[in-house]
């Protein structure tokens, strides 16, 4: 495994934690009225990274990054 793919596992391991760590977070403890427009403000950055994160893994970005592996594999064979 390259050094920027475990990099990129990583961080994006860092952001979903950080993600359920949030909303756990949100459950059980209570939030001054003062700071609950920055928190929500927080939990909507890390719900949309944790988004782009689970798109780039199963969805079409996944499929992409294997298609030029493979074409990368072949022009290698040749």
């Amino acid at each position: 495994m390259k050094t920027s793919e475990k990099f990129m596992y990583g961080l994006g391991a860092l952001i979903i934690l950080g993600f359920f760590i949030v909303l756990i977070g949100l459950i059980f403890v209570e939030v001054p009225q003062g700071n609950k427009d920055a928190l929500y403000l927080a939990l909507g950055t890390l719900f949309g990274s944790f988004t782009s994160i689970v798109g780039y893994f199963y969805g079409s970005s996944a499929g992409s990054k294997q298609k030029t592996e493979l074409l990368a594999e072949k022009q290698n064979a040749l």
